[in-house]
């Protein structure tokens, strides 16, 4: 894969080495946009099945960049803290379970479960890495299985940390939670478009993605996943597109209990929403014709040099195998000062996260090594 720049709407004045804060929107995804807005102007223009009909290649897309196995299991959302409610809403948990989160996740994965146990009676178990930065991955991930008991009644975390890009073992994490009969709910939202993720490999019960990272999408949209564990469950909103027979506009008033098949009881109200949901078929059909793997070996290729000139300078990197190549996290030796790399950032222009301890760089298929030759150069 060669560099996409062209693409996208980018200055050739900064660096931007920040897409896990929020990716930069094709060109492609802007025009869809401006069109959308102007065929508002003319509502009469809108027909009853036009509801309906990008909904559905939206799922189909999302169903296809993911490989599960049916459309029908999808949902679209509005935003992470939304997806996880409608999973978190319908899962059996009683008093004295276990809920498992990861250390230091999302808010958007955490609120919910505080509230959840606060209400069950159930106990909330964070997972933190080791203190010491040796073998740090592959001991969280050792962490996070041990954790896993009979009490657990659901895990829920994310694929790559958020914050520095710990990569997680989702494939054993899930053989144990099939064990001990617990479920497994991801937060894809920083690795879903990036990094491979097939259902079919990993079967986790829920999958929450926003729209407007690695996805490419706008913001305010997002899509979730949805098992066969949760076709009978209660959404946390009643809207009527959700319903059986919705599309008969004419007979709305026969009010239905039913709701159409699988996870579309679970997709918000308005989720037709006649400018963010083309934008996002569009995104995503360009991740798929690109392929997240190929993303992921280009990011891999232009950051190579750059990760093992940092760990020459004394920062700590994670492991290759414990961590993502679109997004990882620089942990600074102590004779490093983080005020004085922040300056030198800014005034170069080079656009990065601070989370926590770590300074989060996360490149695209926008960047190039030379990007990365700048970063180094403000270590240095």
């Amino acid at each position: 894969m060669q560099q996409q720049k062209h693409l996208f709407d980018l200055s050739e004045d900064l660096t931007y080495l920040n897409c896990a804060y929020m990716s930069p929107q094709l060109k492609s995804v802007s025009e869809i946009g401006l069109k959308s807005v102007v065929r508002k102007a003319r509502p009469n223009e809108i027909l009853a099945h036009d509801f309906f009909t990008q909904q559905e290649t939206l799922k189909q897309r999302f169903a296809q960049l993911i490989d599960a196995p049916d459309y029908k299991s999808t949902a679209i959302i509005p935003s992470v803290s939304y997806g996880i409610a409608n999973a978190a809403n319908n899962i059996p948990i009683h008093k004295g379970d276990e809920i498992l989160l990861v250390d230091e996740q999302f808010p958007s994965n955490v609120y919910i479960w505080r509230d959840i146990a606060q209400k069950k009676g159930a106990v909330l178990k964070v997972v933190k890495p080791p203190k010491k930065f040796e073998n740090r991955g592959s001991i969280w991930n050792q962490n996070i299985l041990d954790a896993i008991t009979k009490k657990t009644a659901v895990i829920a975390m994310c694929h790559v940390h958020w914050a520095d890009g710990t990569l997680f073992d989702l494939k054993a994490i899930r053989e144990k939670t099939k064990n001990v009969q617990a479920m497994l709910v991801i937060d894809g939202t920083q690795s879903i478009g990036a990094l491979p993720f097939s259902i079919k490999e990993f079967e986790p019960d829920a999958l929450i993605c926003g729209g407007y990272k690695w996805m490419l999408g706008p913001y305010s949209i997002g899509m979730a996943y949805y098992s066969d564990a949760f076709n009978e469950g209660t959404p946390i909103e009643h809207n009527w597109m959700n319903r059986f027979t919705s599309e008969d506009f004419a007979k709305l008033t026969n009010y239905e209990d039913r709701y159409k098949e699988k996870a579309a009881r679970y997709s918000v109200g308005e989720s037709s929403n006649f400018i963010l949901t083309p934008m996002l078929i569009r995104a995503i059909e360009q991740l798929i014709e690109w392929s997240p793997m190929a993303i992921q070996n280009y990011c891999s290729a232009i950051s190579k040099q750059a990760v093992q000139q940092l760990r020459d300078l004394g920062c700590f990197i994670e492991k290759d195998p414990y961590r993502a190549h679109h997004l990882f996290g620089i942990y600074l030796p102590e004779h490093m000062k983080p005020d004085i790399i922040k300056t030198k950032l800014k005034e170069e222009q080079i656009f990065v996260s601070h989370r926590g301890n770590a300074i989060r760089v996360s490149c695209h298929i926008y960047n190039t090594k030379e990007d990365f030759a700048k970063l180094i150069n403000c270590f240095e």
